[in-house]
């Protein structure tokens, strides 16, 4: 009997389902799923003020490369500083912590990036500008720019403009992603 209860529920739920036969018109286009990608490897990171992620895609948009800010593989991350500010330089995170610029370039898995474009949450710094050059990364979609005029961002894009590297701000059509594992064992129809 509950069986047949439940075959029923299915019914009467599959009957006010619209037509199935239409595509969801809320799915993630191109560049929010890659500035996700990125947003979602920054929660892997360690650093208590600052989650930066970068996800580089090639011209077919498949994903060749991600990366977080985070200490060198290796080095315990529990015996460096993640202080944004001391007495001595050699006390803050800023010596020690590779950004996920870096990193993704280094987690490729690919044999190059060039021709690439890396999404990334934060402008790039001057040295990340140095490593997407080199890699020949070919653009850079970021989300915020807070460090504008500071000195690194005012070299980082003077070096990727004199590189031919476009860089543009990401503007998104959602403020959010929500990501339920409980939605994988919702009824569908």
């Amino acid at each position: 009997m509950s069986c047949c209860i439940s075959y029923l529920c299915c019914v009467v739920v599959c009957l006010s389902c619209s037509s199935t036969t239409r595509k969801r018109e809320d799915y993630l286009e191109w560049p929010e799923y890659f500035m996700a990608v990125a947003f979602l490897s920054a929660q892997r990171s360690k650093d208590p003020s600052s989650q930066v992620g970068a996800c580089i895609v090639n011209q077919e948009n498949k994903i060749v490369g991600i990366g977080y800010n985070g200490m060198p593989n290796g080095c315990d991350d529990d015996l460096l500083p993640w202080s944004r500010s001391a007495d001595d330089r050699l006390d803050t995170k800023y010596p020690y912590v590779c950004h996920a610029e870096l990193n993704a370039i280094m987690n490729k898995n690919s044999a190059d990036v060039k021709g690439c474009s890396m999404y990334v949450a934060l402008f790039p710094c001057n040295e990340c500008a140095k490593l997407i050059i080199q890699a020949g990364i070919k653009e850079v979609i970021y989300l915020s720019d807070k460090y504008h005029d500071t000195p690194e961002m005012v070299a980082s894009r003077k070096l990727l403009s004199m590189a031919g590297i476009q860089y543009r701000q990401f503007k998104p059509k959602r403020t959010e992603i929500v990501i339920d594992f409980n939605s994988i064992n919702h009824l569908e129809c």
